[in-house]
């Protein structure tokens, strides 16, 4: 099932609820390694992780990217309780994905 694409006054909004966890992957269209690192996250999902996964274009989330201080593409954000707990750059492989967003 594909990820969710949320705007970024979605994600602040998310940001700011009360949520107890979410994880967030930040793309850009052309980019070929983003769209390995978002079927990975699909292949993860399927496989039953814990977090709520969603994606969005960097290109148009420019408070966010500033806030988390984000430097590249592919970049998982992993809030828990609304603050970022993780920023993963290096989508090893979807078990190392699983791992991560599975507790």
């Amino acid at each position: 099932m594909p990820l969710q694409e949320l705007a970024e006054k979605e994600l602040l909004q998310l940001n700011h609820a009360d949520i107890s966890r979410a994880a967030i992957l930040f793309t850009t269209p052309m980019c070929g390694t983003c769209k390995v690192a978002e079927r990975m996250l699909e292949i993860a999902e399927a496989a039953g992780i814990d977090y709520p996964l969603y994606k969005t274009n960097i290109n148009f989330t420019p408070r966010l990217r500033e806030q988390w201080r984000i430097g590249s593409v592919p970049c998982l954000i992993v809030l828990r309780n609304g603050k970022l707990v993780r920023q993963e750059y290096a989508m090893r492989s979807v078990d190392h994905l699983y791992r991560l967003l599975k507790d």
